[in-house]
């Protein structure tokens, strides 16, 4: 037996039980993992709210760890017992002591990332790499927004921004985070409790707006990130912290400057084991390499899942926070 967290019904976390259940097999193609540390990330919360739904309930919750190989099933020829591996897809079940999941999700974790680090950085420095070398591939001099720049996303955004030689501009919450995200590379803050986020930008970039906006918010911030693109630039959602874009009426982009928009998720580039590695490969030489700190300021008890997704939910978290089973 092992333990895991599981909820039977959508609502806060007040839902997520800390349960005990028999681990399953690995099947053809499938790796289990005994996990040595699990991420927290807001997609979780999406899963357990009902915005997501998970293939059926109960279910377990989580889509990133990192851990051993303890067991294959037949046909894994990539992996062994006794492999360092990482994951941040699929399926649900990362909130466990041990997971199992097709080897073609897993990566390799090379001795110089700790079980922590990879834990906490998967997710979200896997959507940084693809944000910011694939959706648009930022270059050097570019001036870009990027929305909760203070946040774990926002956070290896300016430092990967930087390294890349762009000049990110980061909104912010208060004055503490924005000295927080320029610690960590941003050109520019922009707090937009006080200040006028269109704006600014439109000053920070001498009127002439950013080819690019990453926005992780949603429907609180998707008229304001329209209005910081400049002719024909690219409006990146990419998450909904405050709940979903809908309702869009596509004649906005006309009327805002013939702009363009994708709503990119992780799984559609990391969609096989090669790109997946490749992309792993990007963010481990990064954090080797130093131009990126994973910057780990919260670990929480596997037991006490409830209580760090309600710490994220109200945003009094800042970088990376880690479940320890």
């Amino acid at each position: 037996m092992a333990k895991r967290i599981q909820f039977s019904q959508h609502g806060g976390p007040e839902v997520l039980q800390f349960v005990e259940f028999e681990p399953t097999p690995p099947g053809p193609q499938q790796v289990r993992v005994r996990n040595h540390a699990i991420g927290l990330n807001f997609i979780d919360t999406y899963f357990r709210s009902g915005l997501y739904a998970p293939p059926s309930l109960p279910s377990g919750l989580g889509t990133e760890a990192a851990g051993v190989v303890e067991a294959v099933g037949e046909g894994v020829s990539r992996l062994k017992v006794g492999d360092r591996v990482a994951h941040a897809g699929g399926p649900l079940g990362a909130y466990s002591e041990v997971h199992t999941l097709p080897e073609a999700n897993l990566v390799k974790l090379p001795d110089t990332i700790s079980f922590e680090q990879a834990a906490a950085v998967m997710l979200k420095g896997l959507t940084v790499q693809y944000l910011l070398k694939q959706t648009y591939e930022v270059k050097a001099g570019d001036v870009i927004l990027f929305h909760a720049a203070a946040g774990g996303v926002g956070s290896l955004a300016c430092q990967w921004a930087k390294a890349l030689g762009a000049k990110l501009i980061g909104t912010v919450s208060s004055a503490e985070k924005a000295e927080r995200a320029k610690a960590l590379g941003a050109w520019a803050t922009i707090d937009y409790s006080r200040e006028d986020v269109a704006k600014r930008v439109l000053e920070l970039t001498d009127g002439k707006k950013c080819p690019v906006v990453y926005d992780g918010v949603g429907a609180d911030t998707w008229l304001t990130s329209l209005d910081c693109l400049r002719p024909r630039g690219l409006m990146v959602s990419f998450g909904n912290a405050s709940g979903a874009v809908s309702g869009v009426n596509l004649g906005i982009l006309a009327q805002k400057g013939s702009l363009y928009v994708t709503r990119p998720t992780l799984a559609t580039y990391a969609n096989n084991a090669e790109n997946t590695q490749a992309m792993a490969d990007d963010l481990f030489a990064m954090i080797g390499s130093g131009k990126l700190a994973v910057d780990i300021q919260q670990r929480y008890p596997l037991s006490e899942a409830a209580k760090a997704q309600a710490e994220l939910s109200a945003r009094r978290t800042v970088g990376s926070t880690v479940l320890i089973p």
